[in-house]
C-alpha cells in the first residue's frame, strides 16, 4: 500500500493548478511547469489540494500513485519556494564569476572554463569560491549542480576541486618517504 501516494498535496495560495487531457499544468509568480500523467492514475484537483488515486489495485498502480504524488509535490514546492544547492570551490587560484549568461571558472587548467547557464537556473557566486545554484525544477537544479561539479571533481590527496557544501572528501595518504627497503637495499 502506497503511504506517500495517499497524502494530498496542499496547494499554496500563489500556485495554481489545472488539468488538461493527461497533463497537469502549474503556474505561479516564479514560473510555469507541466507534468504528464501516467494512465495508471487519476488526479483530482480541489481548491486547496491535489489528490492522486490509482485506477487499479495492481503493483504498477501503487507504484505510479506514489511517484506521481512525489512529482506533483516537487513541482508545487519548486514553484512556491524553489530549490537550491551550494557548491564550494577549493584550491589555490580556483575561483568563479558570472559574466552575462555564462559561469566562468578558473580551475587550474591552462584556460578558463566557461559553463553556459541554462534557462530557468540562477547561479550566485559568493566570495569567488562559493556557488549557489537555484531554480524551480528540482531535477534541473540537481543536474546543473552535478554538471558544474563534474568540471573539476575533488581529488582525494589535497581535496582540490568543486564539492557539494556538506560533502566529506575521503583523503588518501600520499607517497611515504623512502624507508630503505627498496630495490637497491641489502
Amino acid at each position: 500500500m502506497s503511504r506517500v501516494g495517499k497524502k494530498p498535496v496542499v496547494l499554496p495560495d500563489q500556485v495554481k493548478a489545472r488539468l488538461a487531457d493527461s497533463t497537469l499544468h502549474f503556474e505561479s509568480p516564479l514560473g510555469k511547469t507541466e507534468l504528464r500523467l501516467s494512465p495508471e492514475v487519476v488526479v483530482e484537483i480541489d481548491s486547496k489540494q491535489i489528490v492522486v488515486k490509482r485506477k487499479k489495485e495492481t503493483t504498477d498502480g501503487r507504484r505510479f500513485q506514489g511517484v506521481t504524488r512525489a512529482l506533483i509535490q516537487n513541482a508545487v514546492t519548486g514553484l512556491s519556494q524553489g530549490f537550491n544547492k551550494v557548491l564550494d570551490i577549493q584550491g589555490i587560484g580556483y575561483r568563479a564569476e558570472v559574466k552575462g549568461d555564462n559561469l566562468v571558472m578558473t580551475l587550474g587548467f591552462s584556460h578558463p572554463v566557461v559553463f553556459p547557464i541554462p534557462k530557468g537556473i540562477k547561479i550566485v557566486v559568493e566570495k569567488q569560491t562559493r556557488l549557489t545554484i537555484s531554480g524551480s525544477s528540482r531535477d534541473q537544479v540537481g543536474q546543473v549542480t552535478a554538471s558544474v561539479r563534474g568540471l573539476r571533481p575533488p581529488e582525494p590527496y589535497k581535496g582540490k576541486g568543486i564539492k557539494y557544501e556538506n560533502e566529506v572528501i575521503q583523503r588518501k595518504v600520499g607517497k611515504a618517504a623512502a624507508t630503505g627497503g627498496g630495490a637497491g637495499a641489502k
